[in-house]
């Protein structure tokens, strides 16, 4: 099996770590406070892939370490938001529909914040997305749910922290106040995700500390939160980017990306296959019109996959 075909399988398998994960955070919610949650879990995850990657850990320079930590705090913030909306929310298909209009904002935030040039296909993609939002919210007027509305900020703090993410991993040059020239060093992957997961867990520990009780989760904890507590910071948190960092080595950032907008898909159907849950049909619209923006806006990444993919049937 070439590279992309194990890349493609691998980022697939990512989408559905991610969907089950979702569960898991799901089940252990409905048990203990959910910023209490996220903190475990984190620091559980982090932990983890700091003993795979503690030389290179050690080898980071103080910048290095300051730009992950950076990252790490907006992707703690993210994920509080994504963690109430997850507590809060009566659809988690919708919320993870909701959540992926993050890859569509990614451009957006680049081109604002950092002048990036953007391709056509991102601006046609936001409309989109924002009539598919509205279907969700709409639906007895402008009545949008406290879920919704959490899911929407963790979407917004998302694609800054997925634009940060990239800059850290990535070798750049930066011209600071005084005209010097200054080489910002690459994150390496694995260190940077370990800094990042554990940088959220204490974020959202903190939270916790001064917003929730502990007493009684810790007092009386019951014996399947253990469990998912465990699951969702080994298989979804830790498993799951282990395996995407992987991947990505094998192909382009920009293809994967394709791959990965199954995971409001799976994240819906395990929704319905685990909690029943059923989505109308305005709500389905509203769904297909959120991915459908996905497409739109990853339309040149596909279409050079499927380009690449077609040359590749014709040389073989």
């Amino acid at each position: 099996m070439s590279d992309a075909h194990k890349s493609d399988l691998l980022l697939v398998t990512v989408t559905l770590l991610a969907a089950i994960s979702w569960i898991f955070s799901k089940e252990a919610v409905l048990l203990m406070p959910p910023l209490l949650f996220m903190g475990l879990r984190f620091l559980i995850a982090g932990g983890l892939l700091a003993m795979f990657a503690w030389r290179r850990l050690a080898r980071l320079s103080g910048d290095q370490l300051k730009r992950g930590m950076g990252v790490g705090l907006v992707f703690g913030v993210a994920m509080s938001f994504w963690v109430m909306g997850l507590f809060h929310g009566t659809s988690m298909g919708e919320g993870a529909f909701i959540t992926s209009l993050g890859v569509v904002i990614v451009p957006v935030i680049a081109r604002l914040a950092f002048k990036e040039l953007q391709p056509a296909s991102t601006w046609l993609a936001i409309p989109v997305a924002v009539a598919g939002l509205a279907l969700l919210s709409l639906r007895n007027g402008f009545q949008p749910e406290p879920g919704q509305m959490f899911f929407v900020a963790a979407a917004t703090i998302f694609a800054l922290f997925f634009t940060l993410n990239t800059r850290a991993a990535n070798q750049r040059t930066v011209i600071n106040r005084q005209g010097k020239t200054i080489e910002k060093h690459r994150v390496p992957a694995l260190p940077l995700t370990a800094i990042a997961l554990v940088t959220v867990g204490l974020v959202t520990l903190t939270e916790s500390l001064f917003l929730e009780p502990w007493q009684p989760t810790f007092s009386h904890p019951p014996p399947l939160l253990i469990w998912w507590v465990l699951a969702s910071a080994t298989i979804g948190t830790a498993g799951r980017f282990l395996v995407q960092t992987y991947a990505q080595s094998l192909s382009t950032h920009s293809h994967g990306a394709v791959i990965l907008v199954l995971e409001p898909v799976w994240v819906s159907l395990f929704a319905a296959g685990w909690f029943g849950e059923i989505m109308t049909t305005t709500q389905l619209a509203g769904c297909a019109l959120i991915f459908a923006a996905l497409i739109v806006n990853r339309w040149s990444a596909l279409s050079k996959a499927l380009r690449a993919s077609l040359r590749k049937r014709k040389t073989g």
